[in-house]
């Protein structure tokens, strides 16, 4: 029966993936998949501008526009004027837009009008008041949002992604999903100031998981709202980039800012290189662009050898002509098994004089200077994961091999071709990079926890950085929901509000303690506790010694601010594993709005205990609800002759007893 039923879930499953989901506008309807209207500028492919300045808009082909507009929490809307019109490739439009001499510095989403109905294009177009000098480059890398239960635990610089290793370091080990981990980047460095953030890839963790690139859209939407502009590219895990394209941004491009030039290639899935097409077509961008500062972005390495050096290293005055089988040495594998692309594209870095390539890829910081046989320094950088739980552990899980942790970057490139990260301090010896750590730990020690809802938006802070916090945030709120001052503990000062399409926002400048804080906007005061209820064990009947997990619902109509696991034995007297007594829960997987969540519990010696499950929302309400269990090693046999431990609630009527929770917490509550 449960294989049938499971059969029938699957089909049923099946069929809502080839309906068309997307039905033609209505008045008044707003879309955001910019793909049917637009190739560029895109979610992650924002425009750059000055007042009284221009920029191109790339229009699909059967598209007209006839109206766009400018507008942020902070300023306009600005209506836009279509300057021209000309003929671009593949069918499409490109049109020469004008900013308003009068259009206020900020990031702006753009309004555009269609034959096919309005765009609503967050990241579209930042306004500068005057060009840059120098960018401010925020760098996030392997993000992998995903919609998965992927999570990994942090406590101060230690990272483990089994929980039981970390308990035994530290006594409050904080779950980290890979949404809370990218928001928590995100909104740090916009907090901080910088000109862009820029992400080398592997933004989703799964190529199909349009609710991951929905999820990573909204966080570029609210991060680019705060003045601060995205600037994205695809990685392996974006690939095939069928969702990736429709929602984020296009396989590679350029963009042009003052006098940098930002270019973001591409360089595939499985084949982690970039097509000769790609390098001819850089080679044409780079040679109508002289004069420009170009910055290259992509996913797979170029340099990178761990035998010689994991942490990388410098390499001074190799020409690729004549010392082409030294340097192909210290590639990546899948660049030097094309030779003829890898020694092309380093000479183009040495041609153009580019300072600095940004890669991803191998969840690892990664420092390599080339200096060409003309004194010019080359760097090519590789940032660790900003969200990836997967990846090496902190202390290393072998001996020998290099810790890691969840990080994030500045790298400041000047007009000059000069660069610094001013926040790292690079150690060489004889030539080789000996710095484990050459990443930020954010979010591993800065990390916000945001709940959004029909009753408001709350925000739980972490920051054990050594330092407060201090700059814009913008949220997405309810109508009508203000800062409950009686609920929030950071210092703040709100400084507008404004509806766009269909979303209301807020936008605040806020002050981040160390410790433990939280913003909470709502509606009104929450006077209900959260609803809890356990689900089931797995294993359903826990033997001695061996770690166990509690899956159970808990959901609130603001949010759930702390939520945790406590074991009491038959005396009554509380559990310890290592230096925990409160057992962090986590979150299922990444779903906005999922109520589902499990706890992982270590092993219990034989004996009676009662498991508390404890979840308290961010106006102090309390919930508890507890399990009795027995560990015995003992099995009982039941009259089929089968034992009642070898019985499990796991499987499809476990994920059938999931699904319909929901429906009966609502009911009860």
């Amino acid at each position: 029966m449960a294989r049938r039923l499971l059969a029938l879930l699957l089909i049923f499953v099946g069929v809502l993936g080839v309906i068309n989901t997307t039905p033609a506008l209505a008045a008044g309807e707003y879309s955001y998949t910019y793909s049917e209207y637009l190739h560029q500028p895109a979610p992650v492919v924002p425009a750059f501008a000055l007042p009284g300045g221009s920029f191109e808009l790339y229009v699909k082909e059967g598209v007209s526009v006839s109206s766009i507009e400018a507008v942020s929490v902070l300023h306009g809307p600005y209506q836009l004027e279509i300057q021209g019109s000309s003929p671009g490739e593949d069918g499409m439009t490109v049109l020469t837009v004008k900013t308003p001499e009068d259009i206020a510095p900020d990031t702006y989403f753009l309004l555009i009008e269609t034959n096919e109905g309005t765009l609503v294009l967050p990241d579209g177009l930042k306004v500068f008041n005057e060009w840059p000098k120098e960018l401010k480059l925020a760098w996030t890398s392997d993000t992998h949002v995903t919609t998965g239960a992927k999570v990994g635990y942090v406590c101060g610089d230690y990272f483990q992604s089994n929980i039981y290793k970390l308990e035994e370091m530290c006594s409050d080990p904080i779950p980290l999903h890979s949404v809370v981990a990218t928001y928590s980047a995100y909104l740090y460095w916009a907090m901080k100031g910088a000109t862009l953030m820029i992400n080398t890839g592997d933004e989703v963790d799964t190529s199909g998981d349009m609710v991951g690139y929905k999820i990573l859209f909204d966080i570029v939407k609210d991060t680019s709202a705060a003045d601060m502009p995205v600037v994205g590219i695809k990685g392996n895990h974006d690939d095939p980039p069928t969702v990736y394209t429709q929602l984020i941004g296009p396989k590679y491009f350029y963009v042009t800012v003052g006098n940098f030039i930002i270019i973001g290639l591409d360089t595939g899935g499985d084949q982690g290189y970039v097509t000769m097409d790609q390098l001819e077509w850089m080679e044409k961008v780079l040679d109508e662009h002289k004069g420009y500062t170009p910055i290259v972005l992509y996913h797979h390495p170029y340099f990178f050898d761990p035998g010689w050096n994991y942490l990388g290293g410098i390499l001074e005055g190799l020409d690729p002509d004549s010392d082409w089988d030294q340097i192909k040495g210290h590639l990546r594998r899948s660049w030097s098994s094309q030779e003829e692309i890898s020694k092309r594209f380093l000479e183009d870095i040495v041609k153009y004089n580019v300072p600095v390539t940004m890669s991803g890829h191998i969840h690892h910081d990664m420092y390599w200077l080339y200096i060409d046989k003309n004194g010019n320094e080359h760097y090519f950088l590789t940032l660790t994961s900003t969200g990836a739980p997967d990846k090496e552990t902190n202390p290393a899980t072998h001996p020998g091999y290099s810790p890691t942790w969840y990080g994030s970057n500045l790298v400041v490139v000047r007009e000059d071709g000069s660069v610094e990260m001013p926040y790292v301090t690079v150690e060489i010896e004889d030539g080789k990079v000996q710095s484990d750590f050459m990443s930020v730990p954010v979010p591993q020690r800065f990390l916000a926890f945001r709940y959004v809802s029909e009753d408001g938006t709350a925000v739980k802070f972490i920051n054990r950085l050594d330092e407060t916090v201090s700059g814009p945030i913008v949220l997405p709120i309810p109508a009508g929901a203000k800062v409950d001052p009686q609920a929030t503990n950071i210092t703040y000062k709100v400084l507008g509000e404004k509806q766009i399409a269909d979303q209301y926002y807020i936008m605040l400048n806020i002050t981040v303690p160390q410790g433990v804080s939280q913003l909470v906007i709502s509606t009104g005061a929450d006077t209900e506790k959260p609803a809890l209820q356990i689900a089931y064990l797995q294993p359903n009947k826990p033997k001695p010694n061996a770690n166990f997990m509690v899956y159970f619902t808990a959901q609130d109509n603001l949010g759930i601010r702390d939520l945790y696991a406590v074991i009491y034995d038959e005396n009554g007297n509380p559990v310890k594993y290592g230096k925990v007594d409160k057992f962090p829960g986590e979150p299922s997987s990444g779903k906005p709005g999922d109520t589902f969540y499990l706890v992982q519990l270590p092993g219990l010696e034989e004996g009676n205990y009662k498991v508390e499950i404890i979840a308290e929302d961010f106006y102090g309400n309390k919930a508890t609800t507890t399990k009795e269990i027995t560990i015995s090693a003992t099995k009982k046999t039941t009259t089929t002759g089968q034992s009642e431990g070898e019985k499990s609630t796991c499987g499809p009527a476990a994920l059938v007893g999931l699904a319909i929770a929901p429906a009966i917490m609502r009911r009860r509550k």
